[in-house]
């Protein structure tokens, strides 16, 4: 029977991880696999073929044996001159892959064992590292809900909702059994759904949304187009000429869980800084099968 290596569960736990990653040279060798192919290649200085790269004591660097020409598998990162162990740094995306809610700077403060100011850093390098990990050429097709939100703190009184002051408007789209994308707008005016729809979802695609006036322009531009109306408390439509059901359910749960993670893990987040949480967010609902993968991905978008 083969032993199963600590890296083939899809769910990756906390004692594979750390099967996985003991020390400071079992990180640094996996971003020298991930970046270079491993430490075995043919020396770019000196050309010597399948040379292997050994590590140099004390300093994140691999030198060629045959003529000292060293190579750091963190320079250009993230973690390049960072004075935190790598081991740290791993187990915050770790961290990050494994949590539904997100995670806190005052958390990672806590796991980590460092000031607040490096677990806040460290979380932001974080989601930026999503933000280069899911970078899709095709557009999404299909069956695809659209759906916009409004993030921000109560406010006292007044309108709440569409139209509500002081709220960020986020827009999401979801292919039905694929991947998801959002973004923050700056309003929801017909050319700005229009712009992001015809940027984002692939024509002559199933489109379903809410009845808000502003997405009526779809079936104009080659979109099979159904609504659902959430004033009249409709919230699946069938449509038996076509044989579609419309609805936004998978999209407004994405907002659920994102808008109950903002109040309870982070409290708030600034509009600056919520393009970032919502590229974490997305990244998690779009890798969310594959734990072990999603890590993968973050180390290589080093």
């Amino acid at each position: 029977m083969t032993k199963r290596s600590p890296s083939a569960s899809p769910e990756f736990n906390v004692r594979e991880f750390f099967a996985r990653f003991p020390n400071e040279d079992a990180c640094l060798e996996h971003i020298m696999a991930v970046r270079f192919g491993g430490t075995t290649m043919d020396c770019p200085d000196c050309g010597t073929v399948g040379v292997t790269f050994h590590k140099l004591r004390e300093r994140r660097v691999y030198a060629c044996p045959e003529c000292r020409f060293q190579i750091a598998p963190t320079a250009n990162t993230i973690l390049h001159d960072t004075r935190t162990p790598l081991v740290s740094w791993f187990y915050a995306m770790y961290l990050f892959c494994t949590t539904r809610h997100g995670v806190s700077g005052k958390e990672l403060q806590r796991q980590l064992g460092v000031t607040y100011k490096t677990a806040w850093r460290i979380g932001d390098q974080i989601r930026k590292l999503t933000e280069k990990a899911q970078t899709f050429d095709a557009l999404l097709s299909g069956h695809v809900e659209l759906d916009e939100a409004y993030i921000g703190g109560r406010t006292s009184g007044g309108k709440r909702g569409r139209g509500a002051p002081n709220k960020t408007i986020v827009m999401g789209l979801v292919a039905r059994d694929g991947r998801m994308a959002a973004q923050v707008i700056p309003n929801v005016k017909k050319e700005t759904l229009r712009a992001v729809v015809l940027d984002k979802v692939e024509a002559g695609s199933v489109v379903s949304t809410d009845e808000l006036y502003s997405y009526n322009l779809l079936t104009g531009d080659g979109y099979q187009h159904g609504t659902v109306k959430h004033g009249q408390k409709e919230y699946a439509y069938y449509d038996y000429t076509t044989g579609v059901n419309h609805h936004v359910n998978s999209v407004e749960g994405f907002w659920r869980l994102f808008k109950a993670s903002i109040r309870s893990t982070h409290v708030a987040v600034s509009p600056k800084y919520l393009p970032r949480y919502l590229s974490e967010f997305t990244f998690r609902a779009n890798h969310r099968a594959r734990v072990n993968g999603m890590f993968d991905l973050l180390v290589g978008a080093l």
